[in-house]
């Protein structure tokens, strides 16, 4: 379907969204949304005939586990309620460890990317299928930034791509912004990449902004989009006309005038970047002759879905091949958020930068989940964040990060100024629903916390 023109919706900026003109359809972070209650902005765009598309950020698909059931059930719940005509989610793993590697369950509270082999590919080819069964619509995955590369690969980002639409017929949510980020961080290039992908398979595309420091590009999501990512914006127009293209704020939001102008950024890119009238001929993806023996014919436009191939059986992925793509994804998230050593073949200088973007993005979540914490602890609060997260790793989401936080910070004696203190522990006591811990458990604690750090 013909989405045009869109806004990602943020309860932050529903007023501007909803007064903003030539809006066709927005786009709602589904973990954020209640599944039996919409946002009163969101019901009345609804009303007006603007199409809202839930974006998941927490399924995982690319990780060695197989989707839970209870999140897919969660995705299919707000698409139903919204009425949506596709989900979309990432090609990405967000958490690593537990039964497979009979070892504690990780979570990175955000999205790293997934090895470009043949092993990590048949694994998300099956998560993929599982979720597309469970979904009451098509769902769409979107390729992700990074700041680190897998040792080893054995697919370009096209090539992956093409063979994971070949395989599953799930369609693609192209972010141009993150072709960008992984051009100027890994030296991936993006008209590479537009080249070998299958375009005629894309649902819809992101534009975001970001902004480069000691020359590494952050995918801020906070920043205006700048004129590189809508030369990547023009590169694709210039191969395909995609369904939709979505503008993407997360934070920092400007007036409402300046995201028009955004917007109207890209709609000029998009008019200039169009070849002329009969001009375009169909694309093939040189991509489709990276194929496994016996592998599908390519596939068919996106206004017809492709069959999911015929290959391997829902129950074929071997023990082994989820083994494997387990192991490797829990040493290298344990690096990340747990101090262990990097693993072999990876840049340690790459993975440091990468854990303290994600315990900086940890804190950042946590101040907003839990607005409280930094108002008690003032201008202590990120640096006793930090200090917590670089040995505590995350083992549940933000809101239970949040709860732990402050039980470590009690459990240590402070705050030391005896009202923050009191003021902590009336919060956490609210909220965590147990008397705040007394001097023999913190000791107690304690002792098991240096324990486990020898």
């Amino acid at each position: 379907m013909e989405l045009g023109i869109g806004i990602g919706w943020r309860p932050e900026i529903a007023h501007e969204v909803e007064a903003l003109a030539g809006i066709d359809w927005v786009e709602a972070v589904a973990e954020n949304l209640c599944a039996d209650h919409l946002p009163d902005s969101l019901v009345r765009l609804r009303e007006r005939g603007v199409t809202v598309v839930p974006h998941g950020v927490a399924l995982g698909l690319g990780g060695a586990d197989r989707p839970d059931p209870g999140r897919l059930a969660a995705l299919a719940a707000r698409a139903e309620l919204l009425g949506a005509p596709l989900v979309t989610e990432h090609i990405a793993f967000v958490r690593a460890g537990g039964p497979l590697t009979a070892s504690t369950g990780l979570e990175a509270g955000h999205l790293l990317p997934v090895p470009r082999t043949w092993d990590a590919l048949d694994v998300l080819c099956e998560n993929v299928r599982i979720a597309q069964d469970s979904l009451p619509v098509p769902l769409a995955l979107e390729n992700i930034a990074a700041l680190i590369t897998w040792p080893d690969e054995e697919l370009t980002e096209g090539q992956f791509l093409a063979e994971l639409v070949e395989r599953t017929g799930v369609r693609l949510l192209i972010d141009v912004a993150n072709l960008h980020t992984n051009h100027v961080n890994l030296g991936q290039d993006p008209a590479k990449a537009l080249d070998e992908l299958p375009v005629e398979a894309i649902a819809y595309v992101h534009v975001a902004g970001g902004v480069e420091k000691n020359g590494v590009w952050h995918d801020t999501h906070a920043h205006p989009v700048t004129a590189p990512v809508l030369e990547v914006l023009a590169e694709l127009r210039s191969r395909v006309d995609p369904p939709g293209v979505l503008l993407e704020r997360d934070d920092a939001f400007p007036p409402a005038r300046e995201l028009a102008g955004e917007l109207d950024a890209i709609r000029a890119t998009l008019r200039k970047a169009a070849p002329p009238a009969g001009s375009q001929a169909p694309v093939e993806s040189p991509a489709r002759t990276v194929t496994v023996p016996g592998a599908p014919a390519p596939a068919p436009s996106i206004s017809a879905p492709p069959a999911p191939a015929p290959s391997v059986s829902a129950s074929s992925v071997s023990d082994a091949a989820r083994d494997r793509t387990a192991v490797a994804q829990t040493a290298l998230l344990s690096a990340l958020v747990a101090g262990t050593p990097a693993p072999a073949g990876f840049d340690p200088a790459r993975l440091r930068m990468q854990s303290r973007s994600l315990a900086a993005k940890r804190a950042d979540v946590v101040a907003k989940v839990a607005p409280e914490l930094p108002e008690i602890l003032g201008d202590g609060y990120r640096a006793a964040f930090l200090a917590y997260a670089g040995g505590r790793p995350m083992s549940g989401g933000y809101r239970r990060d949040a709860l732990d936080f402050a039980e470590h910070v009690l459990i240590a004696g402070g705050p030391a100024d005896p009202v923050a203190r009191r003021e902590l522990t009336y919060w956490w006591r609210d909220r965590s629903g147990s008397r705040p811990p007394g001097r023999a458990t913190r000791l107690i604690r304690a002792a098991r916390a240096a324990l486990v750090g020898r």
